[in-house]
């Protein structure tokens, strides 16, 4: 059997018994985005020298081949593997765990750290994307429910597994900056601490007159207005 096999040069692909469908079709999209995120944790797994956090990862890559199984067999009449209650009741026992040797952050991290925890994040913003595709399935097609639930725990439990990491080896988490000043505004006119304070009053959604210049600023950005 060869690899190639040119049904999908025309930009459609065969799908579980439902005949050619458009490689853009939400199911082909989901199968994507599984398949992505299946490799990105084999990728994880050559920066990962713990045992057991290894054989959980290749679980994992198990579990998805379950669930793009499960997906594929929406409209087939033969039984197929199913996503249960128990994977989600697995992830969660696991979570718990994890969550009990962890201090839980009061703000948002930004990703990184060592190699492992930084591909365990990227691993769980692509799981987010998975879990998005079958969102849109689910608008078509009558989907198990569990699949969806999975995934949405699966990206929790990769946050707390890249969390780990980084605290295993002693690694500071480091919390994310919101800056709404540049250095083009006054450069050099304004100590460090009178910008401190200007900075976490503009925190606070407040207009901020700075030299010759207005700041207005909220949660999502900044606005300079010239006087």
């Amino acid at each position: 059997m060869k690899i190639y096999t040119k049904i999908g040069d025309q930009g459609k692909t065969t799908f579980f018994g439902c005949g050619l469908v458009p490689k853009d079709d939400p199911r082909i999209e989901a199968f994507g985005a599984l398949d992505e995120l299946n490799s990105v944790i084999g990728v994880t797994l050559c920066f990962v020298d713990d045992e057991q956090l290894c054989k959980t990862l290749t679980k994992i890559q198990h579990d998805l081949f379950q669930v793009g199984a499960d997906l594929g067999g929406t409209k087939l009449e033969v039984a197929m593997p199913r996503v249960t209650a128990g994977h989600i009741e697995e992830l969660e026992s696991a979570i718990d765990g994890l969550e009990e040797k962890l201090k839980m952050p009061k703000a948002f991290i930004l990703p990184g750290g060592t190699q492992a925890s930084a591909f365990l994040h990227l691993c769980r913003a692509i799981t987010r994307r998975a879990e998005r595709t079958l969102v849109s399935v689910q608008q078509v097609l009558i989907i198990n429910p569990e699949l969806i639930r999975y995934l949405n725990r699966l990206s929790d439990f990769l946050y707390v597994l890249a969390r780990q990491a980084n605290k295993e080896v002693e690694v500071q988490e480091q919390q994310p900056i919101y800056k709404y000043f540049t250095e083009e505004i006054n450069e050099g006119t304004n100590s460090e601490k009178e910008i401190h304070e200007k900075e976490n009053k503009a925190k606070e959604g407040l207009n901020i007159f700075l030299g010759d210049k207005t700041i207005e600023v909220n949660a999502h950005g900044k606005r300079v207005v010239e006087d």
